[in-house]
């Protein structure tokens, strides 16, 4: 039997999500062509490490992935999702800067876009619930 298909012995990966908010519009990442889930959109973040909390790793991630700082607000979504690399469990959470502007260091691109728009990018899959979430509450 093919491990991966069995979802006891798949890796379990802890990701946070930043949902950055400015002006009414929320922040998108577009995932590079070398990364995987190629040129998927998503919202920037990243594996929490060892003895990290949520809130920490995604602070760290911000900084480290957008040379920005971050105040982490309140916990949005978290979902589950299979991948053929294994099971992203990804806690997103509404982020504001505090300071510096976001920059690209790893994405191909990222752009603010206005929660009506969210529905137009290809996001990766563990994303869109927390974009339905959105959506539904600004509608």
């Amino acid at each position: 039997m093919n491990d991966n298909l069995n979802p006891a012995s798949r890796k379990r990966i802890n990701v946070v999500g930043a949902i950055l908010e400015r002006d009414g519009l929320i922040l998108a990442a577009q995932r590079s062509s070398t990364m995987s889930l190629p040129n998927m959109w998503e919202f920037p973040g990243g594996k929490i490490e060892a003895g990290e909390t949520a809130e920490q790793a995604l602070r760290r991630e911000l900084a480290e992935e957008l040379n920005c700082l971050a105040e982490v607000g309140v916990h949005v979504e978290t979902t589950e999702h299979d991948y053929e690399f294994g099971t992203v469990i990804l806690s997103t959470y509404y982020c504001r800067l505090v300071e510096g502007e976001p920059e690209l260091t790893e994405h191909s691109a990222i752009e603010w876009i206005s929660p009506a728009e969210l529905m137009n990018y290809d996001w990766a899959p563990a994303d869109i619930p927390a974009v339905h979430k959105i959506v539904r509450d600004r509608a």
